[in-house]
């Protein structure tokens, strides 16, 4: 089996609703995603996958929607605040945690048709989430 990881950087800020810690205020992260992509044959070009193909899908849809925004619960009482402000925003279903973001770049990349297996993104230098199906 082969594999290949890119690493992508990019910065979000969100808050945690129902939840009884520090992270229950609005505060940002510069964050880094790993996109693990594998294979048991090489292609024509004695490739997994060209690292720019991974920078064009995956780092293409994370810099549109999510680098640089809010992402918040879609019930999240700042919604309208921010839209009403101009603010960029990204709503998802459940609390924005690390781990439901790998998720996300996980389904994002399978979407574009990539053979991915793992998402690891570091909320902080010390601190990540992986997933993999």
């Amino acid at each position: 089996m082969y594999s290949v990881t890119k690493r992508i950087e990019f910065c979000y800020g969100h808050r945690l609703l129902d939840y009884d810690g520090v992270c229950k205020h609005p505060h940002g992260h510069n964050a880094v995603a790993e996109i693990e992509v594998r294979t048991g044959t090489l292609d024509s070009r004695n490739m997994v996958c060209d690292f720019s193909d991974i920078k064009r899908l995956v780092k293409g849809w994370i810099d549109r929607e999510l680098d640089h925004k809010m992402l918040l619960r879609h019930d999240d009482p700042l919604v309208a605040a921010l839209t009403a402000l101009g603010e960029p925003v990204f709503l998802v279903d459940s609390n924005p945690t690390v781990e439901r973001i790998a998720r996300l770049i996980f389904d994002k990349a399978k979407e574009q048709g990539l053979p991915v297996v793992r998402v690891t993104v570091w909320e902080t230098p010390t601190s990540f989430a992986d997933y993999r199906p």
